[in-house]
């Protein structure tokens, strides 16, 4: 049997989420989108390790240390999508399932932001929807595990 657990990973500047340009970000905090993938994760029987970093080594880090003790990887990379190849190159070594979500449209937003180093090993990308992002890429995720 698989790991019923799920990593999500949030990139920098997430941490002042609730604070920062809420027009485009919303007002809920980190800790309540934490909230929201715990309970979405718990209905139906999975745990989530939640986590944000400012520090792209320490994301690399956690995702080398992921590779066979999750179910998948949620993460939303923030500004990484569009600058990292580090980043995509240590999601495809997890060998996971990775499902990337970004809380505003970027595709309605400045151009640099249509690129992304995640989209193309990503099962699933999922943008717009704010925080039920995370609970559709959870869902998403979770039903992925019984294919």
């Amino acid at each position: 049997m698989s790991s019923r657990r799920i990593l999500v990973l949030n990139g920098p500047n997430l941490n002042l989420l609730g604070t920062r340009e809420p027009a485009t970000y919303g007002h809920e905090t980190l800790a309540d989108v934490a909230r929201l993938c715990a309970e979405t994760a718990a209905a139906e029987g999975y745990e989530v390790d939640f986590r944000q970093t400012n520090h792209e080594g320490e994301l690399l880090d956690w995702i080398h240390a992921a590779r066979g003790a999750y179910a998948g990887v949620v993460i939303n990379p923030a500004a990484w999508t569009h600058t990292s190849v580090a980043l995509r190159d240590a999601l495809v070594a997890s060998e996971l399932p990775v499902y990337e979500v970004h809380l505003s449209n970027v595709h309605r937003r400045e151009a640099f932001r249509h690129h992304s180093y995640v989209s193309g090993i990503a099962v699933g990308v999922i943008c717009g929807l704010g925080s039920q992002g995370y609970r559709a890429a959870i869902s998403a995720l979770i039903a992925h595990q019984g294919n």
